[in-house]
């Protein structure tokens, strides 16, 4: 079983965000997650394609872009070239799911869909065999910092029965109000990816929060 550190550079000092990609690059995380947010379909802005192409010059591991905006496929290309290595878009926010996996791909990047919390898993069984990822949001998306909601655990059973029965290899990954005590739970779950954004960097050592979310 995988189990694998994405840090959410969301929660990162953006004031010095430099010191904190070296941190995870010198840490034992696997990803970087970047959530992107359009303030359109999430309630909330964050940052675009210049931040994360200005990441990538400095960022040692893969760049795990997560797209929390509506018409995602329009800008699927230009993350690709800003430095995306996995890019995730929402199943609520796009009409033709198929046509956006075989995009991405097209583009050379791992596809990934994401679901909110509302979602139901049994939608996702019919592409559950085209893409690489599955991220359940564990919070509603938007903000840092939310509350965890208890039911992700049992979406996460699900997903791995569906994902063992279709014989894939798609990895899940939660993102939202991951802490020290629901990481293993989630990685017993079925989990292969942990998001963690508040809970590394408001750490006093965030490297050792790392590896213990990883433990």
């Amino acid at each position: 079983m995988n189990q694998l550190i994405a840090p959410s550079l969301l929660s990162a000092d953006f004031s010095n965000l430099k010191k904190d990609i070296e941190m995870i690059n010198n840490s034992d995380a696997d990803w970087f997650h970047l959530d992107i947010m359009d303030g359109v379909f999430v309630p909330n802005i964050s940052f675009g394609i210049p931040v994360v192409r200005d990441i990538k010059k400095h960022a040692k591991k893969p760049l795990d872009v997560h797209l929390m905006i509506s018409k995602p496929e329009r800008y699927f290309s230009d993350f690709k070239n800003a430095g995306a290595d996995i890019i995730s878009f929402h199943y609520e926010a796009s009409n033709h799911l198929h046509r956006s996996i075989q995009v991405l791909k097209d583009l050379g990047v791992k596809a990934g869909v994401a679901i909110n919390p509302h979602t139901n898993i049994s939608l996702l069984e019919d592409i559950i065999c085209h893409v690489d990822m599955i991220l359940i949001m564990s919070v509603n998306p938007g903000f840092g910092g939310q509350k965890f909601i208890e039911n992700t655990y049992d979406k996460i059973k699900k997903l791995k029965n569906i994902i063992l029965s279709k014989n894939t290899n798609t990895l899940i990954e939660i993102d939202g109000g991951v802490n020290l005590d629901n990481a293993s739970k989630l990685f017993n779950a079925g989990a292969d990816i942990l998001v963690a954004g508040n809970t590394v960097f408001s750490s006093e050592n965030p490297t050792k929060t790392i590896l213990d979310l990883k433990k």
